[in-house]
């Protein structure tokens, strides 16, 4: 649907929020097929003699390709435009996650995580892209809250169907049924996204909205030109020092609940659905608060820096999971911190649309992810051999908050006034 009769648009729309309901089913199942691998680890490590180490280079193969995928499917959907870079991504990701299925060897899940890692890298840019094209800047951290919250959706719906499908049909269908959703997605995603300036379904009205903001120069901007920015740099060093701990709540939080608090592969859905319905608080939360304070005046600068520093503080309190013998206590503090990276996510992804052109958006975000995935390849080398030396979360629990307050020092140091920039 790129084009439409511009006399025949609606008298009233809001059909922005559509298009971010779609990213939000994207962003749900690209986890929902992330999360399996991290669901199954004990079991995989029982039934395929998997160590410590060998998935942690599982992990990091997946973060490699994913930082190769992330930096070239940026620049893929400023060159292809959304709908098909998207599309494109979604289709290949999906028989990546259905081909973990056929695998029974440390080198056939590196395979299938290197292409689901390449294709799984388009998500966040061509999301993000959509929303910097559909929302002026005082909606966009809110609308970015929403559909990153899919993100928690799909470790939720993946904690609950995941251990049911491997109970009663097997790990091998656990991985085939997930991967198959995303092909049911690309129907409404070819049927229904457009661009906003041709859409039928966007009325005057919305589209003066949508296009409030001033307008780009024409320029066509090369990835060099982007790299002179500080604000390109200070995204890169905020997702380089906290995506890692992020990848670590979703890929090893399932196994220490298994293995400190004692959970199981037929009770740990609920434990894993706390968490990540509490993170859903905080994505949405994350781009509320920033959104709500530029409502009420405040300067983009102070609403995004405000936001960025709340969530940093809440990730503290995570030092006790591994302190505490409540197991729901250590679930809590948990979610706490996922919440709150979540909402660090909205505001940080918010400040490449408030910084850069619409037209390189995908890009920058797709540098700054290729940052974060390379630091979480070795992040992912780092915890396998901590875990296979001492047995023990402690170290890995404790450098997290100090990844937020650091990232936060250093944003303010690069970026002390975040402005719009035309080129």
């Amino acid at each position: 649907m790129d084009n439409g009769d511009y006399n025949a648009r609606p008298q009233v729309s809001n059909y922005r929020w559509w298009i971010c309901v779609l990213l939000f089913f994207g962003t749900t199942i690209c986890y929902l097929d992330r999360q399996v691998i991290g669901l199954l680890k004990p079991t995989l490590e029982k039934d395929l003699k998997i160590t410590e180490i060998q998935f942690g280079h599982i992990i990091f193969w997946f973060q490699a390709a994913y930082a190769a995928g992330y930096l070239l499917a940026g620049r893929l959907n400023d060159i292809l435009r959304v709908r098909r870079g998207y599309a494109l991504a979604v289709f290949v990701w999906s028989l990546a996650a259905m081909a973990h299925g056929l695998v029974r060897t440390v080198a056939g899940f590196s395979v299938a995580r290197i292409v689901l890692g390449l294709s799984e890298g388009g998500n966040f840019p061509a999301a993000i892209r959509s929303v910097s094209e559909w929302f002026p800047r005082k909606e966009r951290a809110l609308a970015t809250g929403i559909f990153n919250a899919g993100s928690n959706v799909g470790v939720m719906v993946s904690a609950l169907l995941v251990p049911w499908i491997t109970l009663n049909y097997g790990w091998s269908v656990a991985f085939w049924v997930t991967g198959a959703v995303g092909f049911i997605w690309l129907i409404p995603w070819l049927l229904f996204y457009g661009q906003p300036e041709t859409h039928p379904s966007v009325s005057k009205a919305e589209l003066e909205w949508i296009q409030a903001d001033p307008a780009d120069l024409p320029e066509k901007i090369s990835w060099v030109s982007l790299l002179k920015h500080r604000s390109t740099w200070a995204f890169a060093v905020g997702a380089l020092l906290t995506s890692p701990i992020w990848w670590f709540y979703l890929y090893w939080v399932p196994d220490f609940l298994f293995k400190t608090q004692h959970f199981d592969l037929k009770n740990i859905g609920w434990p894993l659905v706390t968490v990540y319905l509490i993170a859903d608080f905080g994505s949405v939360g994350g781009g509320w608060l920033s959104s709500t304070l530029i409502h009420r005046g405040w300067s983009v600068n102070a609403a995004r820096k405000t936001a960025l520093l709340t969530c940093a503080l809440c990730v503290v309190p995570v030092l006790l999971a591994t302190q505490v013998s409540s197991p729901w206590f250590a679930t809590v503090v948990i979610g706490l911190a996922a919440a709150a990276h979540q909402g660090w996510s909205a505001n940080l992804y918010t400040l490449v649309s408030d910084t850069t052109p619409r037209k390189a958006v995908s890009s920058v975000v797709g540098m700054g992810g290729m940052a974060g995935a390379i630091a979480g390849m070795f992040f992912a080398e780092l915890v396998g051999h901590v875990l296979e030396w001492t047995h023990s979360y402690v170290i890995l629990f404790a450098i997290a908050p100090c990844a937020y307050l650091l990232a936060f020092g250093l944003i303010q140091l690069l970026v002390p006034k975040i402005e719009p920039r035309q080129a």
